[in-house]
């Protein structure tokens, strides 16, 4: 075990393990939360589209105080809240339905109040594990987490669609409740999180929010990997929103197999990951992500020839590959960020990424909503998949395709 590895320290195996259990049920509920809208409540493909932008709205309406607030909390408290709010918003699906009281309206609600939960947990998590692991030992964390929810998108999603397909999409939710209450019990291990600042040392929440912002926007590298991962995220949900509708609707595919291509995109994930750091170390940090985004972004422009036969193969090809490279972007984007940001600023910078980042995830499915409502889910997945394709210009055209390492030392002083 390497000198400065994160698994020598038990909060970071407390955390790591949690985070598994979380990402089990969150990838149930990917899977399980449309197809119940699709099978169950005859949703129309914009229905569905608001379905998935509710679910990451509320990173657009409190994604950047919510950085602010994080950096105010004890973070364990914050995780552990998180997951049991998730907890009780899904147990309340498979209740509703037994007794043939869910609607759609419940289902919006569901999904608005626990992507609301999810940003505090997204960024709480992410702020502290700089502050477990140390700054020598992130890029193998974040290694690690990564392809742990490149994992859970193989073996979460692939599960939903299987129980889904046997035990129906309600009590797939049900399973989404017991995974997200085993993580919050499995959160009350970790035995130190920072402390919070006094409250003689804390500034006007405004002024924070602003601190965050300039700090991403006014560097240069953070502003290009946040362009980046924003654009792939929002030409991915496009594609992902109606991936559903394609399956069970157009092409009458089991749920299982849906569930299979995802999988095998998070297998493609999960690959990228892995290869991050070898093939860093062995052309550079930039360098990877400008070559990754030139070779493999075009992929993507595979996935809507997705038919029945030899056609679905094609499209899970370039899908798998489309996701192996954002395997490799996490990895070293997110390393990048990390090692770029001080201690007192890493919430702040997470919650204005993850404002970008999970806000395109809203956009993009309100926009696939949109164009499959008024063209057809063909078009709306060559609109996705254009979008993916062009989405690493950011980080081509900017000074990050030149770094070779990560940076020696913060760039900015908190």
């Amino acid at each position: 075990m390497q000198p400065h590895s994160p698994w020598r320290v038990p909060d970071f195996r407390v955390l790591f393990t949690a985070t598994t259990l979380s990402q089990l049920g969150t990838n149930i509920g990917y899977v399980a939360v449309p197809l119940i809208a699709v099978t169950a409540l005859d949703a129309s493909p914009g229905q569905v589209g608001a379905l998935a932008a509710l679910s990451t709205v509320a990173f657009l309406l409190i994604g950047l105080p919510a950085g602010a607030w994080v950096d105010r909390m004890r973070q364990r408290r914050v995780l552990i809240t998180a997951d049991l709010i998730r907890a009780a918003l899904y147990a309340s699906v498979p209740v509703a339905w037994s007794l043939d009281l869910l609607t759609l309206g419940q289902l919006y609600l569901v999904v608005l109040l626990t992507g609301a939960a999810t940003v505090f947990f997204d960024i709480g998590s992410q702020s502290v594990l700089p502050q477990l692991v140390g700054r020598d030992g992130l890029v193998q964390a974040n290694a690690a987490v990564v392809s742990l929810i490149a994992a859970g998108n193989v073996a979460g999603r692939g599960a939903g669609g299987f129980l889904v397909q046997l035990l129906t999409a309600p009590v797939a939710i049900a399973g989404t409740a017991v995974a997200y209450l085993a993580s919050a019990l499995r959160l009350t291990a970790i035995r130190r999180t920072p402390a919070p600042p006094p409250p003689e040392r804390r500034i006007r929440l405004g002024a924070q929010i602003g601190a965050g912002l300039r700090h991403v926007f006014g560097n240069p590298e953070l502003r290009a990997l946040a362009l980046t991962a924003a654009l792939g995220n929002l030409g991915s949900q496009i594609v992902n929103t109606m991936l559903p509708v394609l399956f069970i609707r157009e092409l009458g595919l089991p749920a299982g197999l849906l569930g299979l291509f995802w999988a095998a995109g998070g297998a493609g994930l999960l690959l990228g990951a892995r290869c991050a750091r070898p093939i860093a170390a062995r052309l550079g940090y930039g360098r990877t992500l400008g070559l990754a985004g030139l070779c493999l972004a075009p992929s993507a422009l595979l996935v809507p020839l997705l038919d029945r036969g030899p056609w679905l193969w094609v499209a899970g090809a370039g899908w798998v590959l489309a996701l192996f490279k954002t395997g490799l972007d996490n990895v070293l984007g997110v390393s990048l960020r990390q090692r770029m940001t001080p201690d007192v600023l890493l919430g702040r910078m997470n919650a204005t990424f993850r404002f970008l980042l999970t806000g395109a995830l809203a956009l993009g499915a309100a926009v696939a909503g949109l164009v499959g409502e008024l063209t057809s889910v063909d078009t709306t997945l060559w609109v996705g998949a254009a979008v993916m394709t062009t989405a690493f210009l950011p980080v081509f055209l900017s000074p990050v395709r030149t770094r070779r390492e990560l940076p020696a030392a913060l760039l900015v002083r908190g």
